[in-house]
């Protein structure tokens, strides 16, 4: 019986994962059919060509706008899942109580702001401190907003982990660094994949902040 619910759960889990991705994919590879399309219009197919992506690659401003926001997605999501990670792992370790929870409200309080908010605000911040706009106020602007995705799919993963793992690693000669890397880490780690997926996906669908923050 046990090993029926269990593979239940598994599947259930399963689609559910797909389905999420599903809706969060399936636009994006929509536009990728259409970018195929010999036709200017959306609604009707005129078959395949590659006449838009030879008219792309012309435009400098264009190839020059792609490569910045792939290495920008990329490199602020990488950062938004170290941070995210080691916020998450503190965050499951801290004891319950005031503090605690002024941290989580602070977690949520980017992915509740309207972009426009935040982007306005992080302009005003990096005006007043003289930071210069550009690809690094861009880059921690991401990095900023990104962060709370990846705590809150971490998170889950910790609650479900084995709390005596890190123990019996340490009773066996484990350091704690080393019991986070070797049993914490490939524990979570469909949380930390979750996390990195939605922050690349966020960093590259975001325009708002990016707007302001340059």
């Amino acid at each position: 019986m046990n090993r029926m619910n269990n593979r239940f759960m598994r599947l259930t889990g399963g689609v559910y994962a797909a389905l999420i991705f599903l809706f969060l994919y399936a636009p994006i590879a929509v536009l990728i059919a259409l970018s195929f399309n010999a036709s200017k219009l959306r609604s009707s197919w005129g078959g395949f060509s590659l006449r838009w992506y030879a008219a792309l690659f012309e435009n400098d401003r264009i190839v020059r706008a792609l490569l910045i926001t792939l290495v920008l997605a990329l490199l602020s999501a990488a950062i938004a899942t170290v941070i995210g990670t080691v916020a998450a792992i503190l965050l499951h370790n801290l004891r319950r109580g005031p503090f605690r929870s002024v941290l989580m409200n602070l977690t949520y309080i980017p992915m509740f702001n309207p972009d426009i908010v935040t982007g306005v605000s992080m302009l005003l911040l990096f005006t007043f401190v003289g930071f210069r706009l550009g690809f690094s106020s861009l880059l921690l602007s991401h990095v900023a907003f990104n962060t709370p995705y990846v705590v809150l799919s971490v998170l889950p993963k910790l609650k479900q982990m084995n709390p005596r793992l890190v123990d019996a690693a340490m009773d066996l000669g484990m350091r704690p660094a080393q019991s986070v890397l070797k049993v914490v880490v490939p524990e979570i780690l469909p949380g930390v994949i979750t996390g990195f997926l939605l922050a690349l996906t966020m960093s590259i669908d975001d325009f708002v902040i990016s707007f302001f923050t340059t």
